[in-house]
């Protein structure tokens, strides 16, 4: 799996690079047809207290997958988005099987 990760209106540090990366790395276990992972990471303005913008978009094999998520921090957006996106590979899952 091929993963970018994109800061907007800031520079990310390396903790939360590699922060993004285990949590991306994670949805492996969920699903072998992810190729491609695309998060991007806004500093929404103006300054308030939810203004950490995470997006994330999955291209698997036959579809696609995209959260978009706003908090406090960007890690509590990246778990959020991971959620939502696990959820979306089980229902993929679950049509192909039918």
């Amino acid at each position: 799996m091929e993963l970018t990760i994109q800061s907007v209106n800031f520079d990310a540090t390396d903790q939360l690079k590699a922060f993004v990366e285990k949590k991306i790395k994670k949805l492996e276990r969920f699903s072998d047809d992810i190729i491609l992972a695309e998060v991007i990471l806004k500093v929404v303005k103006p300054e308030t207290a939810k203004n950490k913008d995470a997006a994330v978009k999955l291209k698997l094999r036959h579809s696609e997958a995209f959260a978009n998520k706003i908090a406090d921090t960007f890690e509590e957006a990246i778990d959020l988005c991971v959620v939502a996106i696990e959820k979306q590979i089980f229902k993929t899952k679950e049509k192909k099987e039918r």
